[in-house]
């Protein structure tokens, strides 16, 4: 003897003659169009906050690339006047490369310029890219200056 009585899940439950229930087969198929809509703007959500931090990851890994830039090449304008008495001006990161010995391959894109007097240096490097943020070298001031 079965019966069919109803539960919280608002499925329709079979109860057999010895009190056991027994739920029906093949009554839900698939998700709710709320579970879907719920689901669907929990992913939203949480693409635009991941989007955001990628581009300001983004951005401050190009103002990285200034940085560490302006540093190696005053590293290198450092170990020239060891070598030579003398600091080299270069108005581009290109020109550092070549009148300043072992300067790396230098970030693309970076706009770099360094600019020597007979007792120091000054320098200045930027990402067009990044927050526009200007990192400035001053050999008289210990590096890098806010």
């Amino acid at each position: 003897m079965y019966g069919v009585v109803g539960c919280k899940s608002h499925d329709p439950v079979l109860v057999d003659g010895h009190g056991m229930q027994k739920f029906k087969t093949g009554t839900q198929k698939g998700f709710t169009l709320i579970e879907l809509l719920v689901v669907s703007s929990i992913i939203g959500l949480l693409s635009a906050i991941s989007v955001q931090i990628f581009i300001e990851m983004r951005t401050r890994s190009y103002d990285a690339r200034a940085n560490a830039d302006i540093r190696n090449v005053a590293t290198a304008e450092d170990a020239y006047f060891a070598e030579f008495e003398t600091f080299k001006s270069c108005a581009n990161a290109a020109s550092c490369s070549a009148v300043l010995p072992g300067v790396p391959v230098l970030s693309s894109g970076v706009v770099l310029s360094m600019t020597a007097t007979t007792t120091g240096f000054t320098g200045s490097a930027t990402h067009p890219k990044g927050s526009g943020l200007v990192y400035r070298w001053d050999s008289h001031n210990g590096g890098i200056q806010d």
